[in-house]
């Protein structure tokens, strides 16, 4: 017996893993008795809880399937851009975590609060990560719904007529990118675009996403409300284990309905088949026709904005801040998040075996990881997916909420009603959870667009970016230039980008809908069989063109194996200075989608022509702006504005450069040691007559970054392996 394309078993297998986790959250709630205990669990935790709350944290339920969805669109480049986003950080974070356990703060926004002597500047930060960390909520709800809505996918016979027609539209749309570009006719082309600006739906279900989302976010309260971080740091342990299982799971069914299918045999046999069925620029990973903006320029930029964004979000405080000591947080921290880069490239590879068994033509990439969970698991392991996939979402959810709950309750609530009692703070952490889960099951609702959702999470990152790197590594960084950067970017990056927008007439500007020229990128690949069969598509295609007067141009070539062959590949225009892009009305209207990219329509203002750029340029200028105003406007402003305190600056420098203690009164008698005597923690300062506050390096670091090294070089080659085993030899 089935509901909605489950089993009873498979039903069974979900409840039972949302009652072991609300029974975690019970327990743990009895435990809690100040807010210490509820935030940061009593910093009690070693290095296993450690590894998994960065795993847990920064592994939702977006993270396998986004994967999945970037390897779809792009093929191997999508692999290596999903690994760019990441690797530029490790080095810079096995120097910076152990500075959150050091801070010894409840959260981060108490760093504004005590290095710039602002209150308000710690209040600003608490209220722009919570709504930020409610956008990555809603990024996770907004993965899983669809993923599970594509595992209850209707059939084609049971939709009704509005469905019918859109998926008429898809079906369309699918057959005019399959063929190469230079086969299509002007009119095809036309309709092509036309049809890109619409984006009709291919696939409906049968699963309510809304009262999905809805369930979920109730059971994450259940369990993480009562419990507090203690609670969401055991679960994420767990879930961390039930997230590597999804990573795994579906490998040995996938091989093996590939060889199937193939007539292979075993791991090899699959690797074979990837060369086999996939064209040639599937594999390509810098370069690739695919992923044209995935240029060296806009990975160095991306991965610069990257590191800067991720190391100012509030949750590297929550993980590092309930360890034991430094060492121990970022030794978990560092492992955690390698455990994380290592199973995206484990998701890539299981993504390019779901587009063998889909095809590269996909009308929603989004839809794969479900439909291969439907398809692919037997009774009971459908279940368990599922539940590995919400164990993603919670594990992800948790910890943002119990972080947004923190900054709020400390640097909001505290301020405006001090000398309240530890059980009216833990309540009122409760009470800031529940609206931060509201939040971003709202966001979800609203957009429900994951790049849009995306691009949301960065502008909020930078915003305060430069003011927490500069204030930690520089002593001359002032408050007056901090709050300038911080107005600024606020303005240029969240504030105009979103209000504009809802003036009349602006989403529906013709200046506005300018969009970079198509254009056709030329390949030269060496033929496989997958490109054997699309050329053989493309001759029958011409000719049947040409049989009734239409074709255009040349008859193409027949190809055989190991030929080489130049393939065109047709970029179709792309919106400028609208984030979603352009949607085409039934009148002709063009209207803008998401944000409004202002530094773009600026440099358009200044007399740039952006319409001659490709799309990969204009998006790293966007980049640039976020990366080089905040911090330019810091180092700028700064010497014509008067330094903080020195006793404040020289006790905070001096209490990040003190190891935290064994036991939390030990620590104590080291702080105030150096609250006294700021200078005996001077000798480990780089450059001791300048205002860089840099340290020198340990052999600890050393090693630490040689082993950093290892990990990334590990994760190079793996990615090579996937893309070269079983490739023909030329």
């Amino acid at each position: 017996m089935t509901i909605l394309s489950f089993s009873i078993l498979d039903i069974l297998v979900i409840v039972a893993y949302f009652a072991a986790v609300i029974w975690i959250g019970y327990r743990s709630m009895k435990r809690v008795s100040d807010s210490t205990d509820y935030f940061l669990a009593g910093r009690k935790f070693g290095r296993l809880i450690q590894t998994f709350a960065a795993f847990g944290q920064g592994t939702s339920a977006e993270t396998a399937v986004g994967t999945t969805t970037a390897v779809a669109k792009n093929g191997a480049a999508g692999i290596g851009f999903t690994m760019a986003q990441g690797i530029f950080s490790m080095p810079i974070f096995w120097m910076t975590t152990m500075w959150y356990r050091r801070l010894r703060y409840l959260s981060l926004a108490e760093f504004f609060s005590e290095r710039y002597n602002s209150k308000l500047m710690a209040g600003f930060y608490a209220v722009t990560q919570t709504v930020m960390f409610m956008i990555v909520a809603a990024l996770g709800f907004t993965a899983m719904s669809k993923t599970i809505a594509a595992i209850a996918e209707k059939p084609v016979s049971e939709y009704s007529q509005v469905e019918l027609v859109e998926h008429e539209l898809a079906l369309e749309y699918q057959q005019l990118r399959a063929p190469d570009a230079d086969s299509l006719t002007q009119v095809q082309r036309n309709r092509l675009d036309e049809l890109a600006l619409q984006n009709p739906q291919l696939t409906f279900s049968y699963i309510d996403r809304t009262w999905l989302t809805i369930m979920l976010a109730i059971v994450i309260l259940l369990y993480a409300v009562s419990g507090g971080l203690e609670a969401a740091f055991i679960t994420d342990t767990i879930q961390g284990i039930f997230i590597i299982l999804l990573s795994l799971m579906l490998i040995p069914f996938a091989i093996g309905k590939i060889n199937d299918l193939h007539g292979g045999s075993g791991l090899m046999g699959a690797f074979e088949t990837f060369h086999q069925v996939l064209p040639e620029a599937f594999f390509k990973v810098l370069g690739s026709p695919n992923l044209p903006q995935f240029t060296w320029y806009y990975i160095l930029a991306f991965g610069i904005m990257g590191v800067f964004n991720t190391g100012i979000q509030a949750n590297q405080l929550t993980a590092a801040g309930s360890a034991r000591d430094d060492e121990i947080a970022r030794d978990g921290f560092l492992i955690g998040i390698f455990i994380k880069r290592y199973c995206t490239v484990i998701w890539g590879f299981i993504a390019m075996i779901l587009i063998v068994l889909y095809g590269t033509e996909v009308h929603d990439p989004d839809l794969v990881w479900g439909m291969a969970c439907r398809d692919l698991l037997p009774v009971g392991l459908l279940g368990l997916m599922v539940a590995c996939l919400m164990a993603a979402l919670m594990s992800t959810a948790d910890a943002l909420m119990l972080t947004s709950s923190s900054l709020l309750t400390n640097n909001v609530f505290r301020p405006l009603l001090p000398n309240r009692s530890e059980k009216t703070y833990v309540l009122a952490g409760r009470l800031f959870c529940v609206f931060y889960i509201i939040g971003g099951v709202g966001i979800a609702l609203a957009l429900d667009d994951v790049l849009t959702l995306f691009i949301l999470m960065f502008g909020f990152n930078a915003i305060i970016a430069a003011a927490f790197w500069l204030g930690m590594t520089w002593r001359r960084a002032t408050r007056i230039a901090a709050w300038t950067s911080i107005i600024v970017t606020f303005l240029f990056t969240i504030l105009i980008p979103f209000t504009a927008p809802l003036f009349p007439g602006v989403r529906t500007a013709e200046s506005l809908a300018l969009m970079t020229e198509g254009y056709s990128v030329e390949n030269t690949y060496q033929a496989n069989q997958a490109d054997v069969d699309n050329r053989s598509a493309e001759i029958s295609i011409w000719e049947g063109l040409n049989a009734s007067g239409k074709a255009e141009g040349e008859r193409p070539e027949a190809i055989q194996v190991g030929d080489r062959i130049v393939r065109q590949t047709y970029i179709e225009p792309r919106s400028i200075f609208w984030q979603t892009g352009l949607e085409r009305t039934e009148d002709g209207t063009n209207v803008g989608g998401g944000m409004l990219k202002i530094e773009l329509v600026a440099l358009h203002k200044m007399g740039i022509d952006l319409t001659k750029n490709r799309y990969a340029f204009n998006e790293t200028l966007g980049v640039l702006f976020r990366i080089l105003i905040p911090f330019g406007l810091i180092l700028l402003v700064s010497p014509f504005t008067r330094m903080e305190e020195k006793p404040r600056l020289d006790f905070f420098y001096a209490r990040l450069r003190t190891p935290v203690a064994g036991s939390p009164e030990e620590d104590e008698a080291a702080v105030e040691a150096i609250r006294k005597l700021p200078s005996l923690r001077d000798d480990s300062k780089l450059f001791p007559s300048s205002h860089w506050e840099f340290r020198k390096w340990t052999k600890r670091d050393w090693v630490g970054q040689f082993y950093v090294f290892l990990a990334i070089l590990g994760l190079i080659l793996i990615l090579y392996a996937i893309i070269t085993l079983g490739k023909i030899p030329a």
